[in-house]
Parts: structure tokens; sequence; C-alpha cells
């Protein structure tokens, strides 16, 4: 799918935020990014912070993407998703290595969507993507602000079609979204924004 770009730098990052309902959705949109993507892709997924995840096992047999848990200052790599450990945050610097902290809750939830969007806004800017699926609360709303103000696209998964509609309504509600589609919609663009070729 060939998709016009808002900008003339090539994209540099994914970052996606999800939470109830999110394994079905990021298996569905990590399915669908193909074997090649050159970006890599950053995940918050709110977590039981009591239990150890097996969240990068069970997203690694969805799709042909190297996925597995972010470790601090590692450097993020393309074609690799980078999963928030639980009860860590997930930043990134303009550098592409990741930082984990443990700093306080952000809306009552460690890892924070708004922190990891807020991070990707600042250290890419107009060369970001940032992706709402399906979850409950307002996580992420804050970021998608951050991204757009920063130039960056905002992608978000249409809210009537989301098993729980909190976090993308709460994102299509700032006034900052680029696209709303069904999930099974989402991938492709995706493709589309990173594969497009600089004029």
């Amino acid at each position: 799918m060939r998709v016009d770009r808002p900008s003339k730098d090539d994209y540099s990052i994914v970052a996606v935020a999800s939470s109830a309902g999110g394994v079905e959705g990021l298996s569905v949109l990590l399915g669908g990014l193909g074997p090649d993507l050159r970006v890599p892709v950053l995940v918050v997924q709110h977590l039981d912070r009591r239990h150890r995840t097996v969240l990068a096992d069970i997203l690694a047999r969805r799709t042909e993407l190297r996925v597995k848990l972010a470790e601090a200052a590692e450097r993020a790599l393309p074609g690799t998703v980078y999963i928030a450990p639980p009860d860590r945050h997930l930043l990134v610097g303009s550098d592409a290595v990741l930082t984990l902290t443990d700093t306080e809750l952000v809306h009552f939830v460690r890892p924070s969507a708004d922190l990891l969007f807020e991070s990707v806004a600042g250290a890419y800017g107009a060369a970001a993507i940032a992706c709402v699926l399906t979850g409950t609360g307002r996580d992420g709303a804050m970021g998608v602000d951050a991204v757009k103000t920063r130039g960056g696209t905002v992608i978000v998964q249409d809210p009537q079609t989301a098993q729980f509609p909190g976090m993308p309504q709460a994102a299509v509600d700032t006034g900052g979204v680029d696209f709303v589609l069904p999930l099974e919609e989402i991938a492709a663009v995706v493709r589309g924004l990173v594969e497009a070729k600089r004029q």
C-alpha cells in the first residue's frame, strides 16, 4: 500500500501502546508487518507487574519479526520488536538506546504509553510513528499530543472495532490523530509509511 508522507524525513521508529485486549491486537498488528521492517518497534502493553511475562514468547510466534523484552542500555535495531518489561517504563533516546526506569506510575500504570510516546517524540520528532490499540483508561493520550506536536504520525485503532475502546477513544479525542483504522488495516499503513522513499 502506498501512503502519502507527511514529512520529508524517513520514518525511524514505531511505538505501540495497548492494554486490555492487547495480546490479540498486537498479534494482528505485528503479524502484518512482514519480516523485513526497516525500523525498530517499541511496545508498551500493560502487564501484571507481580508476574514474569511470556508476552514476548507469545508474540514471537505470531510475527516474522524478532521479538524480545527490552533491556536497559541496548540499542534498538531495525526489524526487532522490544516489549517493555513488567513494572518498568520504556524510553528511547535519539541514539536509539533504550532506558528502563521504575519511576512513579503514570495514570496508575507502569510501563506508561505516555512516557514512551513522549520519549519517541523528543528523540525522533517527525520520524516517529505512534500507534494506540485496544485498552481501558487514557494512557497514551498525552503522548499522542507530544508525537503530533513534534510532527510525528499517529495511528489509532478505530474505537468502534476495539475490544476495549477507552485508550483509542482518548487518543482520538486529542484531535491529533492522522489515521483511525480497523485493527486489520494498521499494519499495511505502517508498512506504507516506513517503506515510502524520500522524494
